[in-house]
């Protein structure tokens, strides 16, 4: 004789089944989850054992979870129905007019730029610039000096001090010293997440809406964004092959202006001697302030990296910004400021409000593998693999694209800039387009600069090729069906009457 099913739950009882069915029902415990053991659900409830016991014995009584001996119930196959009216969809906002200044700014970015895709699809040789190679960081050293950190005994677990770890400070700046010419206290030092948030708290810090603020053209488009979403007033400088065109700064008041000196992002270009003390002195006249975005400033290769541009500031207006992003991974979220004195104080408060401070287990870490050496040595031995990944793609586009294409940028860095004559520069999306289809994933040019073809010294469809993530059999095998997409967008072209004329493709 069928048994009858268990009455239905009262009180709190049906209180909790009518929460668990909900959950069920809108795919929140999806089939197969186990639900808490009785006894965890009732301590976590403040209810009593029997209660839970009750509920769980009436979910199963009407299929929505699956009981046995000796193991926890779980949600059963099938129990969210398709006629169960699902969770409701967030509303789009109708809703500019309710967001603050910033919000409408950063929601413009949305049209701008467009979504961002992240993950990586496996069958695509991907030229992304900022990826790095899995096997390039220092797994067992990372272990080592992180299990460390983590077995020290403190004497509780409470919030830092939002400049970073002491022992970190002191280690970088012995480093910046050794490494980039760079004299400054520990004091001087803060521990941020990554060259983003170093930017955003010099935006946030030091700009007002309606200040003037200058960048390079082309330049990092999350830089830029930054100084917008603060209602700045941005304005580009053009760049050549030596980087920012000093002679090209405006001599009107300026808040602030935004420079990779000693790798120009993303054309590459180094900034000489006599360019950097202009800079300083417009500086000055100006009593602006210079962030200094030491982009890529470690991967120089052939010769000595270039010494910073805060190594000969007298007056105190240069902020260094540095990241561990390029060296050991852009996933550790780990960077650092060198500020003036004078700013040292507000910033610390800044970085205390925003986020309290950087974790403490990673910058422990990291102090270490600075302190014993391992870190000069990983640079160095990512240095050495890197610029065989370069002289690997420059051999490559020698040899699938000999005449075909112009390469800008090789000299330093982690990417190169690829000028495409013969291609349009409104061409440059079919490009990626079709490199895409041909199993290559490269990135247009245009969007890094301020206006299109403003200051644009090349006529034509540029790339950024970033190489550190690669192989060099990938390498080599990603030009190729990059060169197979230039010749397929090319043949289209001359199909449909546009002649290319032959002496624009020899390369520089």
């Amino acid at each position: 004789m069928p048994t009858s099913p268990a009455k239905p739950p009262a009180d709190t009882s049906r209180r909790i089944y009518e929460r668990i069915r909900a959950q069920i029902l809108d795919g929140t415990l999806r089939a197969g989850m186990p639900l808490p053991s009785t006894r965890a659900m009732a301590l976590d409830l403040a209810v009593s054992r029997t209660t839970i016991t009750t509920v769980y014995e009436q979910l199963a009584a009407e299929g929505y979870v699956e009981t046995s001996l000796g193991r926890r119930a779980r949600v059963a196959a099938g129990a969210a129905h398709a006629d169960v009216n699902p969770r409701p969809a967030m509303a789009a906002p109708d809703a500019v007019l309710r967001l603050s200044a910033y919000g409408k700014k950063v929601r413009g970015f949305l049209d701008k730029d467009g979504p961002q895709v992240f993950g990586a699809d496996p069958r695509v040789i991907d030229f992304l610039y900022g990826a790095l190679a899995f096997d390039d960081f220092p797994v067992l050293a990372w272990r080592k000096a992180y299990n460390r950190a983590l077995v020290h005994r403190q004497p509780s677990l409470y919030y830092q001090a939002p400049q970073g770890e002491l022992a970190l400070r002191v280690a970088l700046q012995g480093y910046l010293r050794r490494a980039r010419g760079l004299a400054c206290h520990a004091d001087q030092i803060l521990i941020v997440h990554g060259s983003q948030q170093a930017i955003d708290l010099c935006a946030r810090v030091l700009v007002d809406a309606d200040d003037t603020v200058l960048v390079e053209d082309p330049c990092y488009v999350m830089a830029r964004r930054l100084f917008e979403a603060v209602g700045a007033d941005v304005r580009e400088v053009p760049v050549d092959e030596q980087g920012l065109l000093s002679e090209a700064l405006p001599e009107e008041r300026t808040r602030l202006v935004y420079v990779t000196p000693s790798h120009q992002f993303p054309l590459g270009g180094v900034m000489p001697i006599a360019r950097r003390r202009a800079l300083l002195a417009w500086a000055a006249r100006q009593r602006a302030w210079i962030v200094e975005d030491d982009y890529d400033g470690e991967f120089r290769y052939g010769m000595r990296p270039v010494d910073t541009l805060q190594s000969i500031d007298d007056s105190g207006a240069v902020i260094y910004v540095g990241t561990f992003s390029k060296a050991l991974s852009p996933q550790m979220r780990m960077g650092y400021l060198v500020l003036p004195p004078s700013l040292v104080s507000v910033f610390r408060e800044a970085k205390r409000l925003m986020d309290r401070h950087a974790p403490r287990l990673e910058q422990a870490a990291l102090a270490s593998l600075i302190e014993d050496g391992s870190y000069e040595r990983h640079v160095r031995r990512c240095r050495r693999q890197n610029e065989a990944r370069r002289v690997a793609l420059l051999r490559a586009l020698e040899r699938h694209l000999p005449d075909a294409v112009q390469v800008a940028g090789s000299a330093s860095g982690l990417h190169v800039v690829v000028w495409v004559p013969g291609v349009a520069e409104a061409d440059e999306p079919e490009l990626v387009s079709l490199a895409r289809q041909h199993g290559v994933g490269v990135r247009p040019i245009s969007p890094l600069y301020f206006k299109g073809e403003a200051h644009r010294s090349h006529c034509c469809a540029g790339l950024v090729l970033g190489y550190a993530s690669l192989a060099p059999a990938a390498i080599d095998e990603g030009v190729l069906r990059l060169a197979r997409a230039i010749q397929t967008l090319r043949a289209g072209s001359t199909a449909a009457g546009i002649s290319i004329d032959s002496s624009e493709t020899r390369r520089a």
